[in-house]
């Protein structure tokens, strides 16, 4: 057990924990995938055990979450903690952790006793007020379940944070795991007794089980809990004016995600639910590709910055931005021509408005998962302002947008997905102009050369994605992991083939890796033991 910790906890390099992050985050995506279906399958869309009451309760503590912890939690606590471990100062990094985890542990002990209060009122006026009584008492019911969630996450993610800052990336990548575990377990465990309120209970579990997983990754660490707040620390005060800037970024896309499930009950019993299931649909490609490969890729930028070398900054950061783009095109395709597929997977039966809402998310994930990127550039050299004051501007246009595309005259619940997509875009359009103001050296030539390569061989993938589904259509008796499964699988394999094929033809970087990898895996030597 001791060795398999030493193991766990070892540092990783960029490619090393990028590919731990992938792979676990992709376990971690199929679980939460399988959490949906779950669901969907155990409860109704309508009536009071409907799933709109449990999509709608966990609006108010991921707003609170995501406004008051999540900020700190990576962009504005990782760069001031590679700073001093560049330092050799291993102390001044756990007297950092404790500073931040014991003041944000009281003002999310004081958060979560708010909502417990008024998880009635907050889901009657804020959320979700069209949803019949007996919804709300069990949103209601649920929230209060969860309210200190955001605690539990909130030290969960302080202790990662400190631990990604040194290069351990496993305990805090298979956490979630076991979030999504306990949720799917508790429908089978609640279903016939508590109903709908037992995925509260769920939850609850979860977030403690991660917290409790994130902490083997302090073993060996020598992490030491002090109950202290270094308040006349440059440092700590450096990660508090850091702080508002990004928890008003995060916080402002859960403003935006409230919006969306206010506007979504007008629109009919159902809505919710399927919006919802298209949302989580189209973020996990992103957490995938663009969070994964970001976050693995954000300390060692940082750690550049911290070393001088802004020509190393430069070149690793449009290395993983070009791999990004690169990696996520075919993607977006094969989830636009295959929405239907996903549909059926994630709602068992035909869910023909959770496919056309996820067709229009495509473009959502291909712009953000090159955001995921974008803003570490900012991030890295600690300017969250800038990512701020654009996210500001594009959620606002994101409300507007939504608030009229999303009316029942015009596009309905395919407003909110085409709103997102836009906004998207826009985000990242403004952002890039603004690095490039600042950094004209950095998208140079060569990277637009590539963008232009990418999107010729991009329109080879749509090409045969379409011819696939031509041949593999789907039929109203589709239904299982293993029809769709087969059907998924060989529409996704033939499309990637012929992107990577035609990338390498097109002389493209990121092709002629995978195949050097290839080829190095084809013909690395055995180790026989004689």
């Amino acid at each position: 057990m001791n060795r398999f910790l030493k193991r766990a906890n070892k540092k990783l390099g960029v490619s090393g924990a990028a590919t731990l992050l992938l792979i676990i985050s992709l376990v971690g995506q199929v679980l939460g995938f399988l959490r949906y279906k779950i669901v969907n399958a155990n409860f109704p869309i309508v009536g009071p055990q409907s799933t709109d009451a449990y999509f709608a309760a966990f609006k108010i503590p991921d707003f609170f979450f995501y406004t008051l912890a999540a900020g700190a939690l990576g962009v504005a606590f990782i760069p001031i903690l590679s700073e001093h471990l560049e330092k050799g100062d291993r102390r001044g990094v756990w007297d950092l952790t404790n500073s931040l985890l014991n003041l944000l542990v009281i003002v999310m002990a004081i958060v979560g006793t708010v909502m417990f209060l008024f998880a009635d009122q907050l889901i009657r006026y804020i959320v979700a007020p069209n949803l019949p009584p007996e919804q709300i008492h069990n949103a209601a019911t649920i929230m209060r379940l969860i309210s200190f969630n955001p605690l539990l996450f909130t030290i969960s993610g302080i202790l990662a944070g400190a631990q990604q800052a040194f290069g351990r990336f496993f305990f805090f990548a298979i956490g979630p795991i076991f979030y999504n575990v306990a949720i799917m377990m508790s429908v089978y465990v609640f279903k016939d007794n508590v109903g709908l309120v037992g995925l509260g209970v769920g939850a609850l579990i979860g977030a403690i089980l991660q917290l409790i997983v994130v902490c083997f990754g302090l073993i060996n660490a020598n992490f030491r809990w002090r109950p202290k707040i270094l308040w006349r620390s440059r440092d700590f005060r450096s990660i508090l004016r850091l702080l508002p800037a990004r928890s008003i970024d995060q916080g402002v896309d859960s403003i935006n995600s409230i919006a969306e499930t206010n506007f979504a009950t007008r629109l009919g019993v159902g809505s919710v639910s399927y919006y919802e299931n298209a949302y989580i649909m189209h973020t996990t490609p992103i957490l995938l590709i663009g969070t994964a490969i970001s976050t693995a890729a954000f300390p060692k930028l940082t750690e550049r910055l911290a070393q001088g070398r802004s020509d190393l900054f430069r070149k690793e950061f449009l290395q993983v931005l070009r791999a990004i783009i690169w990696i996520t095109l075919p993607i977006a395709v094969v989830c636009y021509f295959a929405r239907g597929y996903f549909a059926r997977l994630i709602f068992t039966n035909s869910a023909p408005e959770i496919a056309v809402v996820f067709g229009y998310f495509a473009v959502a994930i291909l712009f953000r998962s090159i955001y995921a990127m974008i803003s570490r550039w900012f991030y890295a050299q600690k300017d969250t302002a800038t990512p701020l004051f654009v996210s500001l501007a594009a959620i606002a246009l994101n409300i507007v947008l939504a608030y009229f595309l999303a009316k029942p005259y015009n596009y309905g619940i395919v407003g909110l997905a085409i709103a997102q997509s836009i906004v998207a875009a826009v985000e990242v359009v403004i952002l890039s102009a603004v690095m490039v103001l600042r950094d004209h050296k950095l998208l140079d030539k060569d990277f637009w050369i590539a963008c232009l390569k990418m999107l010729s061989v991009t329109g080879f993938a749509v090409m045969t994605a379409f011819l696939m589904i031509s041949v593999l259509p789907l039929q109203i008796a589709d239904k299982g992991f293993i029809t769709l499964g087969m059907k998924l699988s060989t529409i996704t394999g033939v499309t990637a083939l012929v992107y990577l094929v035609v990338s390498w033809i097109f002389d493209l970087d990121e092709a002629k890796s995978v195949f050097k990898y290839i080829k190095k895996l084809i013909y690395k030597p055995l180790k026989v033991n004689v």
